[in-house]
């Protein structure tokens, strides 16, 4: 919702200066919505970044810069103005109520696996041990996803 260059923007900001290292950012891409499909397209982004907190710790530190940003939870995959998901936690497998890692039903998300291969395509999924080049590959989901111009 809103701008979504400027809120990705944000967002990127916001982690950066919150005692996280931002080292790589993919292509900015667009795609349908997935999981609730009558809605705008959304923008996404993947980034590589390094820090000392915990998995734990930096879903809270997410969901307070989503805060910050303005994001109201309404519905479950509805409209938003941002969403930040922890694909990946290291080779971490985290299983709690409030935080899956990795990501529940990231190997059926061309959208997140496009943007995930564009960072680390060799990256093993702790789980099913395939690489993210290797899932984007076989990813059963057939949303367009594009690159955003600059």
């Amino acid at each position: 919702m809103g701008d979504r260059r400027s809120n990705l923007s944000s967002a990127i900001s916001l982690l950066s200066a919150n005692d996280l290292i931002v080292h790589k950012s993919s292509k900015l891409y667009e795609t349908a919505a997935y999981g609730k499909t009558d809605q705008a397209a959304f923008y996404n982004q993947a980034l590589e970044i390094s820090t000392s907190l915990s998995p734990l710790d930096l879903l809270g530190r997410c969901l307070k810069i989503e805060e910050k940003i303005g994001r109201v939870r309404k519905e479950k995959w509805g409209p938003r103005i941002i969403d930040i998901d922890i694909a990946y936690y290291e080779n971490l497998i985290v299983e709690v109520e409030e935080l899956k890692i990795p990501q529940s039903d990231i190997e059926n998300r061309n959208f997140a696996l496009t943007a995930l291969t564009e960072l680390a395509p060799d990256h093993l999924h702790p789980i099913f041990l395939k690489s993210n080049s290797n899932l984007l590959n076989t990813c059963i989901d057939s949303l367009p996803v594009n690159t955003v111009n600059a």
